[in-house]
Order: C-alpha cells, then sequence, then structure tokens
C-alpha cells in the first residue's frame, strides 16, 4: 500500500467507534477523576464523573450505529471544501489556497475544482467536469458493466478495510476515560487511547495504530466524534521503509459538526507532518474546511441533479 496523507486523518475518524468500548481493564485508574473537577474551555467549570460500565456498553453500542449510520450518510451528501496549503512554525504564512465542490458519484465522491488561489475555473472546464460526474453517476445504473464491476470493486474494497480498521482498534489501545469538557457548547466526553502492546497488526493501516497516540471528544448528548487528534510517535515505513515513511512528530486533528439531525460529518481537518518518498523527503503543512453541506440522495437522485444543472446552462462564476 502506498503512503497515504489521508490514513492517519482516516484513523482518527474510523476511532470514534471503539472509544467508549472501555474495558473494565481500561478504566482502572480513572476512579480519581470521579466527582473531581474539569474546567470548560469556556471558563466554567462542572462535576466530571467518569462513566459506569453499563453506561459504557450502552453508549459504546450506540456510538457504532452512530458512525456507520455517517459513514452511508456521506454518501449522499455533497459540500464545500476550502483547501489551505501553508508554512511551518508558530507564525505560518500561507503558499496556496484551493477550493472543490465534493460530491458523491456512487464510489464514494468526485472533486470539481471551483477556484486555485482566488481564481475562478474557467466556465467550459467547469462544464467538464460536471459532465464527468454525470458519466460516473449513470455508470451506477449498469451493474453488468465491466467499468462498473471495475469501480465497485476498488470502492467495496475501501469500505472493507475500513469496517476491519474499526474492529480492529477494539484490540489496538488502551482507552481511558479522562474528563468532561466542552466544544461549541456541547459537553463532550474526552478519552485517550495507547497503543496495546500485545496487539498484532494484519495490515499497514493496522500496524499504523501502534503507532500513535490519540486524543477524542465524544458529545455527550448525542454519542459522536466532536474531534480527534493524532500523534505519531514512531515512524511509519511502508514496503519496510524502501517506498516511504511517515516521520515522528506529525500531527493530525479532525472535527465534526451536524449537518443534520442526527448526521455529523467532518468540519476541518488538519495534516502537520514530514516524511520521505523513496529518495525524497518533504513536509505537508494542510488544513481543509468543509461547509454548505446539502443531502442529493443516491446516485439516482445526484444524477437528476446534474442533469438539470448541464440543462440550465447557468453561467459559472467560481460557486456551485
Amino acid at each position: 500500500m502506498r503512503l497515504n496523507r489521508f490514513a492517519i486523518p482516516l484513523l482518527v475518524a474510523s476511532l470514534a467507534p471503539a472509544t467508549l468500548a472501555i474495558r473494565s481493564a481500561c478504566n482502572a485508574g480513572t476512579a480519581t477523576r470521579s466527582g473531581g473537577y474539569e474546567r470548560f474551555q469556556n471558563g466554567t467549570r462542572a462535576a466530571a464523573q467518569a462513566p459506569s460500565d453499563a453506561e459504557i456498553r450502552d453508549r459504546s453500542a450506540k456510538l457504532i450505529q452512530n458512525q456507520h449510520h455517517d459513514d452511508e450518510a456521506l454518501e449522499q451528501y455533497e459540500r464545500i471544501e476550502h483547501e489551505f496549503d501553508r508554512t511551518s512554525g508558530m507564525n505560518p504564512r500561507l503558499l496556496g489556497e484551493k477550493m472543490f465542490r465534493v460530491v458523491p458519484n456512487g464510489f464514494g465522491t468526485f472533486k470539481l475544482p471551483l477556484k486555485t488561489d482566488g481564481t475562478p475555473l474557467d466556465a467550459v472546464e467547469y462544464r467538464r467536469q460536471l459532465l464527468a460526474w454525470k458519466e460516473s453517476l449513470e455508470l451506477t445504473a449498469h451493474p453488468d458493466d465491466w467499468k462498473y464491476k471495475s469501480v465497485d470493486a476498488k470502492w467495496q474494497k475501501k469500505k472493507h478495510e475500513r469496517a476491519e480498521l474499526v474492529d480492529a482498534i477494539r484490540d489496538a489501545f488502551l482507552i481511558k476515560w479522562v474528563a468532561q469538557e466542552t466544544r461549541d457548547g456541547r459537553l463532550c466526553d474526552v478519552v485517550e487511547l495507547e497503543p496495546n502492546p500485545g496487539f498484532h497488526p494484519r495490515s499497514l493501516l493496522q500496524e499504523a495504530l501502534a503507532r500513535v497516540t490519540v486524543k477524542l471528544w465524544i458529545d455527550r448528548d448525542t454519542n459522536q466524534l466532536a474531534r480527534g487528534e493524532a500523534h505519531v510517535t514512531r515512524d511509519i515505513s511502508v514496503g519496510g521503509g524502501i517506498f516511504g515513511k511517515l516521520y515522528r512528530g506529525g500531527v493530525f486533528s479532525l472535527e465534526q459538526s451536524e449537518v443534520a439531525p442526527g448526521v455529523w460529518l467532518p468540519a476541518r481537518y488538519q495534516y502537520d507532518f514530514s516524511g520521505r518518498k523513496f529518495l525524497f523527503t518533504f513536509e505537508q503543512h494542510q488544513y481543509f474546511e468543509a461547509s454548505r453541506y446539502r443531502r442529493l440522495g443516491p446516485p439516482k437522485q445526484a444524477l437528476e441533479v446534474v442533469q438539470n444543472e448541464l440543462a440550465g446552462g447557468k453561467t459559472f462564476n467560481g460557486d456551485p
């Protein structure tokens, strides 16, 4: 598997379903927090009570169910995504900015470029991108077509790998409830995940689990992931280090928000890491902001949307 800059952020998002499946042994040591007080982000205080085993089991089941629901919902939503490249350091400098319209295509998502450094994409090129999106959606209506089978096989493989990763997380980490904290006015449980020395990974992504520590904020009312941070504590190698390596010290974060009743999707994610691809070293410092989520529905309904846009022929001005 190639070195993929999105691998660790995927881990952060995938970790959510396992965070509250805290085994009793992993919950040892949290009693000192019970009945104590934690300072909220907005300066107020509230009692921080460690959850009971029964509550943990109940909320764990709901969290897993919610995560699966969110994953399925994401396949039917479009969004506007801003990509910012910057330098590192205490006073980072913006290097470039891009804006995309990210749309579902029946096999994941399709990115339509909108702007680069403030300059809108040419209207003719944007229409060509719409036609490519339309063709992808039309392919979903022909499951016997060899192209459909090829593309769908790759998409199903990605979904299967994600599901396996979620399952592996149950054994890959020792999980500890830490505190309660408010984020954006919502009360969250804060949990920390440390690699389990007894875990035996079966893939590159699973191996990466043993080389990161994670901190998560779980919305207490909805059992949804509000924020996650992953810190790379040991180098992550690809192909024994021959193909590439992600160096220790990398930091990845993900924030989610409620875009519709019961649906939480990414609002911001950020990468700050360095590595090596073959003989060449590199650094990546990016953050992405996602907004304007709109449900398009399954491929058949999304196809109607793009068909109407193409038929309308409205002039493109940099916005969808």
